[in-house]
């Protein structure tokens, strides 16, 4: 049975259409089960509903995160969703939440992490004078994009890049490794040792 995927997103979601395309030309043996939005008018929630998923909004406006949280590990359990993934999810996760589903969230960040964590790691590499970028997809910790990193991706910063010219051809890297990186977990064929993520074989052609 394929295991079954959550998730969340605040925009447009280019990375869940990017899992729901590895999924729908079995690149990625799993099931997205639901599709989780905190913005009611979040572009990547319309789409989804055309694709046929279950697609939600849970409108996160002054609400308290740990109260919100709440909402959403009560929508997830609902849905019996083995792994979590952060599609463009802009909201900081409760310790409630990653304790909930520990070893069990995976993110995406635009940047080679531990290098410009947060927001705007684009704008953070050129002021950087950075020479390359990338992206990387982590577990999922109570530091900010501190995780174990499962996977990265190289993009080199050109010299008439804006942040915008970067983070197009860094999105592409995204879209790429993201799925990869599900597969590798999804697969249990790895063991983390301290910050490490050691993967046991390829499992994704």
């Amino acid at each position: 049975m394929s295991k079954r995927l959550g998730i969340l997103i605040s925009g447009r979601g280019s990375n869940f259409l990017a899992i729901a395309d590895a999924v729908a030309q079995h690149r990625l043996d799993a099931e997205i089960a639901v599709v989780i939005s905190n913005h009611p008018d979040a572009p990547g929630i319309a789409v989804g509903r055309e694709r046929g998923f279950q697609a939600i909004t849970l409108p996160s406006k002054g609400l308290d995160r740990e109260a919100y949280d709440c909402q959403m590990i009560e929508e997830l359990r609902k849905s019996n969703v083995d792994l979590v993934c952060l599609a463009g999810y802009m909201r900081i996760l409760s310790g409630h939440f990653i304790r909930e589903f520990h070893q069990r969230i995976l993110n995406i960040h635009p940047s080679l992490l531990p290098a410009f964590p947060g927001l705007d790691a684009q704008h953070q590499a050129l002021d950087h004078g950075a020479k390359f970028s990338g992206c990387t997809v982590h577990f999922v910790e109570e530091g900010l994009d501190s995780g174990p990193i499962i996977s990265q991706a190289v993009v080199p910063v050109l010299e008439d890049d804006t942040a915008e010219s970067l983070a197009a051809r860094i999105l592409k890297e995204e879209h790429r490794i993201y799925p990869e990186a599900i597969a590798l977990v999804l697969s249990g064929q790895y063991r983390i040792e301290g910050r490490r993520v050691i993967p046991f074989r390829k499992i994704f052609a």
